[in-house]
């Protein structure tokens, strides 16, 4: 491919792809909550009718949320015994699927429902462990999630043991060095398909305190109610340490991601991170641009009325 071409393809590419739910996604038609009730039982306290008339959850109670999760992997994708210390990100289900879906689209990965010869990577995947093992279970890929935190590792460890299915397609791997993010991972001669990831949004603990009391105030909001909760924010939304915010926030990693994703260019075909803050894409494009990557794609999800943003680029 000449350099004009090159460019030419990267820059058709860029245009963001505006969709709501992808179509292949099992939750486009809302949560049936009596059935889920059933493949769940805990479920069953926090299940009432909303404002609407409509059962629902407290989605500002992380009880509430982490027993959702539960219900929704055991009937929908087969994963039992799924939990999380407590204060751990705790992953809305049907958006964590959207990113799988849109990954399984690229050119060159297979959106087949089982394609097992295609081999994920996870950055940061903390302790719900939600991309491997969606992605294990929706499309049969082989997964490796890595994390920094050997305690979150511990915790996805123990939900693969109660999940035989996935002991031979679920592997873990430590990052031992805060400042690398593929080195000391991705090993010599080794290949992906792509990799994933949800880097920390917020540059300090109190940005990311305030981020969460604005949820709770956003939630209270469109149940047509003032929230009254004085506790601290950390108690109603999960998050530890690097899950939610680093140094330079989510623009800094996703430099440092980038960057380091050059270096094992004819390791991974395709690199792809959520970016949650729309100013943060157009300088991610242009470093990506400039580092030579041969194509650039942005995909728009959007749930309820949250946008959110998967960035996706090869240097293949």
């Amino acid at each position: 491919m000449t350099a004009s071409n090159r460019h030419r393809s990267t820059k058709s590419q860029t245009r963001p792809v505006h969709k709501g739910l992808h179509p292949r996604n099992l939750h486009n038609q809302g949560y049936d909550f009596p059935t889920l009730v059933k493949s769940h039982p805990a479920l069953a306290r926090h299940v009432k009718p909303n404002t609407y008339g409509n059962l629902s959850i407290d989605y500002a109670d992380p009880l509430a949320v982490k027993c959702l999760n539960a219900a929704l992997l055991s009937w929908h994708y087969n994963i039992v015994c799924w939990d999380i210390p407590e204060g751990a990100l705790c992953p809305p289900i049907p958006g964590r699927a959207d990113y799988i879906h849109y990954v399984a689209d690229l050119p060159g990965i297979g959106a087949e429902r089982e394609h097992p010869g295609v081999k994920l990577l996870d950055i940061g995947t903390g302790a719900n462990g939600i991309y491997p093992l969606l992605a294990c279970q929706i499309y049969g890929w082989q997964c490796v999630g890595t994390d920094i935190n050997p305690q979150s590792l511990d915790n996805v460890a123990s939900i693969i043991a109660h999940n035989p299915q996935l002991k031979a397609r679920f592997t873990l791997r430590t990052q031992h060095d805060k400042h690398q993010i593929f080195a000391g991972i991705i090993q010599a001669g080794e290949c992906f398909d792509v990799s994933v990831c949800n880097p920390p949004f917020h540059a300090s603990l109190d940005e990311a305190l305030k981020g969460n009391q604005l949820k709770l105030n956003n939630l209270a909001r469109h149940r047509g109610e003032q929230n009254t909760d004085t506790r601290s924010p950390s108690l109603n939304f999960g998050g530890l340490g690097a899950e939610l915010w680093c140094k330079g926030g989510e623009q800094r990693f996703l430099k440092k991601l980038i960057k380091e994703s050059q270096v094992y260019a004819t390791q991974c075909r395709w690199f792809t991170s959520l970016v949650s803050k729309a100013d943060n894409v157009k300088p991610a494009k242009k470093l990506i641009a400039k580092l030579g990557a041969v194509d650039c794609r942005e995909i728009e999800m959007k749930q309820g009325n949250k946008i959110t943003r998967i960035l996706a680029w090869t240097f293949m």
